[in-house]
């Protein structure tokens, strides 16, 4: 008898829970026109951000990364790409705060820029068009650590019940440097009691705190 991985299991107990359709409906309705909406007006500055990435580093402009998805799909998360060519194939194997300090010495000047303004994140407005995320949720993690997490934290299949977003609680509440238990219990905070006016208190908290930010960032890459 085939016996199911941690993955499996956790993606097969996300399908299988409980739906919340009304709400569920709203808010993709809402990112639908958000993300839609922020693609017509923010389109000149993803074609400069392409060009200056062309231009500073070549290709390729984007970065493909595979995500576990809602019920454990996988799918293709795009960004910009802010690492020098191939970085991903170097940093596979870390995450965490390994990953994180690594990935600073693959960092390109530009790509530098671009994280200070979370402009690498804009091409994910079209994952959320796709329907592969929402702008509020659990950020996506890559297939080869869900496992791993799944197994050490026995509540992580519950992210797998809705799609994983652009910004969330944990993203608005704390720092990379936090642990991922940490970070679930935020998560699960929005699964539990998602609505309109949560999804729109976290994106105008995202807003301010990618405004502040920016500023911050110009000032010390001066």
């Amino acid at each position: 008898m085939h016996s199911e991985t941690f993955a499996q299991r956790y993606a097969r107990l996300a399908q299988e829970a409980p739906a919340r359709r009304g709400i569920d409906l709203a808010l993709r309705a809402v990112d639908l026109t958000l993300a839609a909406s922020l693609l017509v007006l923010l389109a000149p500055v993803i074609v400069l951000v392409a060009l200056a990435i062309l231009a500073t580093s070549g290709t390729p402009v984007f970065y493909r990364g595979e995500r576990v998805g809602r019920g454990g799909d996988v799918f293709t998360m795009l960004k910009f790409r802010t690492l020098r060519p191939d970085a991903e194939a170097r940093l596979r194997d870390y995450y965490g705060k390994e990953l994180t300090e690594r990935t600073r010495s693959e960092v390109t000047p530009f790509g530098r820029r671009l994280r200070f303004a979370q402009l690498d994140e804009l091409p994910q407005l079209w994952n959320v068009l796709r329907g592969d995320m929402s702008v509020v949720g659990p950020r996506p993690v890559r297939p080869a650590f869900f496992e791993e997490l799944a197994r050490d934290i026995p509540q992580y299949w519950q992210r797998l019940v809705v799609r994983p977003g652009l910004t969330g609680f944990a993203q608005t509440r704390m720092g990379r440097e936090e642990s991922w238990a940490e970070k679930l219990a935020h998560d699960l905070e929005w699964i539990a009691d998602r609505s309109l006016g949560l999804y729109a208190r976290t994106v105008i908290s995202t807003a301010w705190r990618v405004l502040r930010q920016s500023v911050r960032g110009s000032a010390r890459l001066e």
